[in-house]
């Protein structure tokens, strides 16, 4: 089902690597922490990371209150660092969840590439994700045949019964596909991975930089060992004081502010022009439009994940200009070529399954499960925060984990890190995905002295390497020199 991340990747708007990982060998019951470093595979069509890339399998606790147990591998990635003055490790986590580190690292290498003179760069798909047992909860017929047929916004009881039918027989499928993986894919089993990645690169502490998703993995790692966290950035803040609704009220608001400002950028004004994309959207739910992509048709959902993606970043502003003219002229094909870049399909009708592990892990995460009953309540008020994407993320809350197989863990993550390091949390004003607030409270929940907060007012999903020089130095003098700015300094 093709959905709205509520905690989206930032794989969504960056070329994906696709690279297997060597392996450390034993396939045994052993303590995870030797590494044995070798060349990159090549996956699929892609060809391994050239260069200085290597990659490697660590053996982990499938179930850490089992810690000598039956284990699962996680695939590993490094680049060296290259200048004299080495620091250790920085360990990357891009977001979902559900991103393959291992895919992205080797894209993200330039924009990293200052820190990389004195840090190893490294990341990892985590449990559930990719090379890590990855999990696949449908083939890609399943998929296509979901995503022509199922209404994201149900009109009618027929097509509720439809999208509810559709949403637990994912949850089934992803059941079938992981076993026993299924009930140890949490944010707090993949916290602990990261801390026994840390002792397996032979760091005392863990350097960290953690982008969407990844700032909640990171605040709970903070909570788990606060006197391991050394340097940790957080960038695109999760609010971690938001449950499951909480977070869909919030990207709700966080995408109408990003359409409004596309909207401004082009004159136009933004209640207007909302109105106006709404309107289109009901008339394509209608009568979806025709495209030149093989018979397939862009339906309402296809179109609204299409406006999604180039919000993403400000560099998209004008791809979406051009797929909105085109759709209000009855062609829909760039609003479906959009999309198809955000499900990770690529042209011969292969998609990704990043979406998939995403669901596993936060419906294991979210003890929240809303009704249909409690989400029709719901949808005035988020009808009311955006008229374009109100309905869909309204109707979320019930779909994305109804019926699902395993229990949730909690409504809220612990990110409490009393005694921790500093660690440096960088909102976005304009930050569509996770919005700006949720910095703010990242910093109070970790504590007092220790959550410490970077401004930029600028667009897009994550700040660093985004064009602010501020901060980029910022962070940088934070992860190289151990120089911590002051909480709420602002970039603009």
């Amino acid at each position: 089902m093709t959905r709205i991340t509520r905690w989206a990747a930032l794989t969504a708007v960056i070329t994906l690597l696709a690279v297997g990982c060597g392996s450390s060998g034993d396939d045994g019951k052993n303590d995870g922490t030797a590494l044995d470093w070798g060349r990159c595979k090549a996956s699929g069509d892609a060809p391994a990371p050239g260069g200085d890339w290597q990659c490697a399998t660590l053996r982990v606790p499938l179930d850490w209150s089992e810690p000598d147990g039956t284990t699962i591998g996680l695939a590993l990635i490094r680049a060296k660092a290259t200048g004299d003055d080495r620091l250790g490790s920085l360990l990357f986590n891009f977001g979902g969840p559900g991103g393959s580190g291992v895919s992205t690292m080797p894209s993200y290498a330039d924009t990293a590439a200052e820190l990389r003179e004195r840090y190893d760069l490294v990341s990892w798909d985590p449990r559930g994700v990719a090379a890590s047992e990855g999990i696949r909860c449908r083939d890609d017929a399943e998929i296509r045949a979901a995503e022509s047929s199922v209404d994201g916004t149900p009109d009618t009881p027929a097509e509720e019964r439809a999208y509810l039918e559709d949403a637990a027989d994912f949850g089934r499928g992803c059941q079938e596909a992981a076993g026993k993986l299924m009930a140890h894919v949490s944010t707090t089993d993949t916290a602990r991975d990261m801390d026994r990645i840390r002792q397996a690169l032979g760091d005392d502490r863990l350097n960290y930089f953690g982008i969407s998703y990844g700032t909640e993995l990171g605040g709970v790692y903070a909570h788990l060992f606060p006197q391991k966290v050394g340097r940790m950035t957080l960038d695109a803040v999760v609010d971690p004081s938001a449950d499951a609704v909480g977070h869909a009220r919030n990207q709700t608001r966080g995408f109408q502010l990003a359409l409004d400002n596309y909207l401004k950028s082009t004159g136009r004004d933004p209640q207007e022009g909302s109105r106006e994309i709404a309107e289109l959207l009901e008339r394509i739910d209608a009568e979806p439009l025709p495209t030149s992509s093989s018979g397939r048709k862009l339906t309402q959902t296809l179109a609204l994940t299409g406006i999604v993606l180039p919000l993403y970043s400000k560099s998209g502003w004008p791809a979406l200009t051009s797929a909105l003219r085109a759709a209000e002229k009855g062609d829909g094909t760039e609003l479906l070529a959009l999309a198809d870049g955000y499900n990770e399909r690529d042209s011969s009708g292969r998609y990704g399954t990043s979406t998939h592990s995403q669901r596993v892990i936060s419906c294991l995460d979210d003890k929240q499960r809303p009704t249909v009953a409690e989400t029709k309540k719901l949808l005035p008020e988020f009808e009311e925060i955006s008229p374009v994407f109100g309905a869909f993320l309204g109707w979320d809350t019930a779909g994305w984990c109804h019926d699902w197989p395993v229990p949730g863990r909690h409504v809220t993550p612990e990110v409490s890190a009393p005694g921790a390091d500093p660690v440096l949390v960088v909102g976005n004003t304009g930050d569509p995905a996770t919005p700006y607030e949720g910095a703010r409270r990242m910093a109070d929940e970790l504590g007092e002295g220790v959550g410490v907060v970077l401004t930029w007012k600028g667009e897009g999903h994550g700040a660093y390497g985004s064009g602010s020089d501020c901060v980029d130095s910022t962070v940088n003098a934070y992860l190289l020199n151990g120089t911590v700015p002051e909480d709420g300094k602002v970039c603009s």
